[in-house]
């Protein structure tokens, strides 16, 4: 089984949650020629499996459920602090599913109604319900004003689905929508440079050019890093991380121990981090994740010869959007692998389809999932494994580069 997620911001762009998404064989593209609830079941399952910790952190899961499997025990697995149940927008509605809603909101959990898209004062279910889902696309803002104002009059919590652009996000917002959800965050505002960001960005890429010489030197970098006291706390925190030593005495020791595809590793990292501060925290985290994730799909597709830049590649697959630059001028300056600029400028080359798969896995396009781990030859089981290592090694060094 693949489980995927897809975050959900509050207006200050901080994670409230993450949708759960999932494909449980490889031929499925939704339930798998199964129930739905037999598909429900599965994903619970696999939360225990995986560690819900690991898949969402402290924060909600949301999680699909029809009208047969909320009547299930299988719900109570969960505590209601970490799950929001989303009723599924084709649900028969009958007296046994509104008596059952109503004990669950009793117990705590919190009840969301899925691609919300009927007249909100006319529909049984709305209010049994905390959250209210709006597919934008489906539904757009301008249709809904009168029920987003009754919806909201009732303090109902409204979440704005597939959010594309940042214009999009401000006019939910306005409206009063709380809760955002799609791939507004991890897009370029190309609204003017900032002159703090390219200095940092260059600073950067003195050390990197440095780390890609045919013989770079240690005592030049150890000398670059240790310009900036802060930088160089951190590389030797990040080497007693990946050591389990707590004794690294020296900027020179941690860059000896780490090797030079280390460092570059971890000097990006930074580098992303402190670009983007004023970026929502999660879209670092996916740029972390991302990087694990391609190293692994490198690995498991039989380019593991191409597996570092595999994984400089998703690293540097949303600099734009920190960068609020186009692509190309994003990577300008950094000396990168052509593998690396093809893929992310030209969407072509050797790690391109590694690219492609990231993003379908991602948004739960599972016919493209399907279709691009074939060609990769790639298994099902490969690939949950490889996402849910990607998702906890992420969580892990975030908490050492902060």
């Amino acid at each position: 089984m693949f489980i995927a997620r897809q975050p959900i911001f509050n207006s200050q762009l901080e994670v409230y949650g993450y949708e759960l998404l999932f494909r449980l064989e490889r031929q499925s593209t939704q339930f798998g020629g199964i129930s739905s609830q037999g598909a429900t079941a599965t994903v619970i399952t696999g939360l225990y499996e995986s560690g819900l910790e690991n898949l969402v952190d402290d924060k909600y899961a949301f999680i699909n459920f029809d009208e047969i499997f909320v009547h299930s025990d299988a719900l109570e697995l969960i505590e209601p602090n970490r799950l929001v149940v989303e009723m599924l927008e084709n649900i028969k509605i009958d007296r046994l599913l509104l008596e059952r809603l109503e004990e669950i909101k009793n117990m705590g959990y919190k009840i969301a109604l899925d691609d919300f898209s009927r007249k909100y004062l006319e529909y049984p279910l709305t209010t049994l319900a905390d959250i209210i889902k709006y597919d934008i696309l489906a539904t757009p803002l301008e249709t809904i004003r009168t029920d987003v104002a009754t919806a909201l009059s009732q303090n109902k919590i409204l979440l704005a689905e597939k959010v594309e652009t940042e214009e999009e996000y401000i006019e939910a917002k306005k409206m009063g929508f709380r809760l955002f959800q799609g791939y507004f965050f991890s897009k370029p505002h190309i609204a003017g440079k900032s002159y703090n960001k390219t200095t940092s960005k260059s600073q950067y890429i003195r050390i990197i050019s440095e780390v890609k010489k045919e013989d770079p030197s240690f005592e030049r970098l150890t000398e670059l890093i240790e310009h900036d006291v802060t930088l160089a706390y951190r590389v030797m925190r990040m080497a007693c991380f990946r050591s389990g030593n707590s004794q690294v005495c020296s900027v020179k020791y941690a860059l000896t121990y780490m090797g030079l595809k280390e460092i570059e590793c971890w000097i990006s990292i930074i580098m992303l981090h402190d670009l983007g501060k004023d970026k929502p925290g999660e879209l670092k985290k996916i740029s972390l994740i991302r990087s694990k994730f391609a190293e692994s799909l490198a690995i498991h597709g039989n380019l593991k010869e191409y597996q570092h830049s595999a994984s400089m590649m998703g690293l540097f697959s949303v600099l734009d959007a920190i960068l609020d630059q186009s692509m190309e001028e994003a990577l300008a300056g950094i000396a990168l692998p052509s593998s690396i600029t093809e893929a992310l400028i030209d969407h072509k080359g050797i790690l391109y389809p590694i690219y492609e798969l990231i993003l379908a896995c991602e948004k739960g396009e599972w016919f493209a999932v399907e279709k691009i781990s074939i060609d990769l030859n790639i298994s099902n089981s490969e690939l949950a494994l490889s996402y849910r290592w990607a998702i906890q090694w992420a969580n892990e060094v975030t908490s050492q580069v902060i």
